[in-house]
């Protein structure tokens, strides 16, 4: 299964362009760093079974908050770290997606490759800052990831930006800027509350106020995703998706694993796992190094894109789809 990816016909058609001409179907299976196949225009079991399309396996949502050069915390990544996992996964063929482009269900992923959602939460300037000529500060993990993207034509430049009030220094271009060049900007409360310690009314309310203030900013857009301060849900089930004032699609938890293909039975939308980006220390085994270790193990069961939107391919050997993949669906 594949999602389409909202950059507009110009851009796709340059993205396209960099990959170079297509790989004819009857190539070999692509390896780790090949260039994938391209899907055919009709999915066939055999072609999914070439490319080992598995669209029920298992995507990793990375979890940052900022960049510094002496980390006080597991939280925090030098600048080096962040550089290095991101050279990994264009290495590996990842494709960055946003949550939203994850609830949607679509896909769009060169055959062979695999989603990756990298979010951020908390609006720290060391994330994104525009300098005075209104770009992305060198250092900055958005100019980092803008510099790897332009080296591997395939690696998009996107990602989701969770975001409290006066986001990235209070730079009132910044939420703007993002939004203009595709990153998705999504609520993280107005005062990072704890929505469980919190009673339906405050927790509620906080919502809504980090979602107005994502509204001002960015005068029509509608936020679709929340990242739940700490992790926390509030108490009563589905008040983190709907309530006065807002209505998302899914919210993301602090984690500690992958999450399911949004066509897995398993896929919560109101509870969805990330992974922290780590590599060393304290409770490394839940950092993204272990975990993209293990995703790309042959036991892995690690979501690899059929090339095809229409279609979710798996190997039969897998549990059958959510209700709502069933009817597209192919299993070989």
């Amino acid at each position: 299964m594949s999602f389409l990816f909202r950059f507009g016909a110009g851009i796709a058609v340059a993205l396209v362009a960099a990959c170079g001409p297509p790989v004819p179907a009857a190539s070999p299976s692509p390896e780790l760093g090949t260039r994938p196949a391209v899907a055919p225009t009709r999915m066939t079991p055999a072609f999914a079974r070439q490319v080992r399309a598995d669209e029920l396996g298992r995507v990793p949502i990375l979890m940052y908050h900022r960049l510094v050069e002496k980390p006080r915390s597991v939280y925090d990544r030098t600048p080096a770290d962040f550089t290095a996992e991101l050279e990994r996964l264009a290495a590996e063929d990842y494709v960055p997606v946003t949550t939203a482009d994850l609830l949607s269900r679509r896909l769009d992923l060169p055959a062979g490759t695999h989603p990756v959602v990298l979010t951020f939460d908390d609006g720290d300037p060391s994330v994104f800052t525009l300098t005075p000529e209104g770009q992305p500060a060198q250092g900055t993990a958005v100019r980092i990831l803008m510099d790897v993207a332009a080296a591997h034509p395939r690696f998009r430049p996107v990602a989701s930006l969770y975001v409290n009030e006066h986001p990235f220094g209070g730079d009132q271009r910044a939420l703007r800027w993002l939004s203009d060049h595709h990153f998705e900007i999504g609520n993280h409360t107005a005062r990072h509350t704890n929505l469980r310690r919190a009673d339906e009314a405050e927790a509620s309310a906080a919502i809504a106020q980090g979602d107005a203030l994502i509204r001002q900013a960015l005068p029509g857009y509608a936020p679709s995703t929340l990242a739940l301060p700490y992790g926390a849900q509030p108490r009563r089930e589905g008040l983190a998706l709907q309530g006065p004032g807002y209505a998302y699609r899914g919210a993301l938890l602090v984690g500690a694993g992958p999450a399911p293909s949004p066509c897995s039975r398993a896929f919560e939308p109101a509870a969805i796992p990330r992974i922290r980006s780590q590599s060393s220390g304290k409770e490394a085994e839940y950092g993204s190094v272990h975990w993209l270790d293990q995703l790309g193990s042959p036991a892995g069961h690690r979501y690899t894109s059929d090339g095809d939107p229409e279609t979710v391919s798996y190997p039969r050997s897998d549990a059958a789809p959510a209700p709502a993949c069933a009817g597209v669906s192919l299993a070989y």
